[in-house]
């Protein structure tokens, strides 16, 4: 008999974050090159995030989640924007050493939602599993990542909402809101770059 997974619902930001124009840089280079660049890549998101307590959960193809949870809304709020911004700094970084080094062009994009989620162990066998993350607010923070500029990153009003009892500084302008199926119109705002990318 299979053991039950441990599971349960949870308050917590995911954020996503999405390298753009990564299925051309993966037919255009050496397959160890695509793999070395990923692992860069994952690397740099999955340390800047664990600094302040944030979870990588999961990995496909170009886009990979992070979870904060385990604290009130406002420090999970703050700790999931500090990592945004951080990384809109060092991807950028990292995109620049990828254009020198390859000839390749890439940026990410990030979103962000507040929201309950189940959070368990997942997998085919007990030996497999790792913890991942499902429901609405996954669905939300996924959608907003891609509706998310190249090198920009777009919040839910929910996060807005927790950081508004703050003082936490944060340059966020809103932006048109979001329809999706069988739920009211969520209302965004993006963190966006003074000079946009020529690619989305």
């Amino acid at each position: 008999m299979q053991q039950a997974a441990k599971a349960e619902r949870q308050l917590a930001v995911i954020l996503f974050v999405q390298l753009r124009q990564f299925e051309q840089i993966a037919d255009m280079l050496e397959p160890e090159i695509v793999i070395g660049l990923v692992n860069e890549f994952l690397s740099l998101v999955g340390e800047t995030a664990e600094r302040v307590g944030g979870e990588t959960l999961g990995v496909q193809n170009d886009t990979a989640m992070i979870a904060f949870r385990g604290a009130p809304p406002l420090q999970t709020t703050q700790k999931a924007t500090q990592t945004a911004l951080a990384l809109q700094v060092e991807l950028t970084g990292l995109a620049e050493r990828w254009k020198s080094n390859y000839g390749v062009q890439t940026a990410a994009a990030m979103g962000l939602h507040l929201g309950e989620a189940v959070f368990g162990d997942t997998g085919p066998t007990s030996a497999t599993r790792i913890v991942g993350a499902f429901g609405d607010t996954v669905a939300i923070a996924e959608r907003l990542a891609r509706r998310s500029r190249a090198g920009e990153f777009v919040l839910s009003d929910a996060v807005m909402g927790a950081l508004s009892v703050s003082n936490h500084p944060l340059n966020a302008i809103p932006l048109p809101p979001i329809d999706m199926p069988r739920r009211p119109p969520v209302r965004i705002f993006g963190v966006v770059l003074d000079n946009r990318l020529d690619f989305t």
